[in-house]
C-alpha cells in the first residue's frame, strides 16, 4: 500500500554527498564528466541553485547507492 504523504525534496550540497558516498569532490565531477574515463552515466546530475552554486536532490543521491548495492550481487 502506498502511502499519499508528500516529502518536501531536499537539495545536499557537495559536501553532503562527498559525505554520504564517500567518493572525494575530484570522482564526484568526474562521474559528471563524459570525457572522463569515471564517467557514470547513473550519478545523479546537479541541480543549479544560483550563478556558483549547485546540488543535489538526496532521494537521487540514495537511489543511485540503492543501484550501486543492487549491482555488487550481480557481477
Amino acid at each position: 500500500m502506498q502511502s499519499n504523504t508528500y516529502l518536501r525534496p531536499t537539495i545536499v550540497r557537495l559536501k553532503g554527498v562527498t559525505a554520504c558516498t564517500g567518493l572525494s569532490r575530484s570522482v564526484i565531477y568526474e562521474k559528471l564528466n563524459e570525457r572522463s574515463h569515471r564517467f557514470d552515466p547513473t550519478f545523479p546530475k546537479p541541480v543549479k541553485l544560483s550563478a556558483s552554486a549547485v546540488g543535489w536532490f538526496e532521494h537521487e543521491i540514495i537511489e543511485w547507492l540503492e543501484l550501486k548495492s543492487q549491482q555488487r550481487f550481480t557481477c
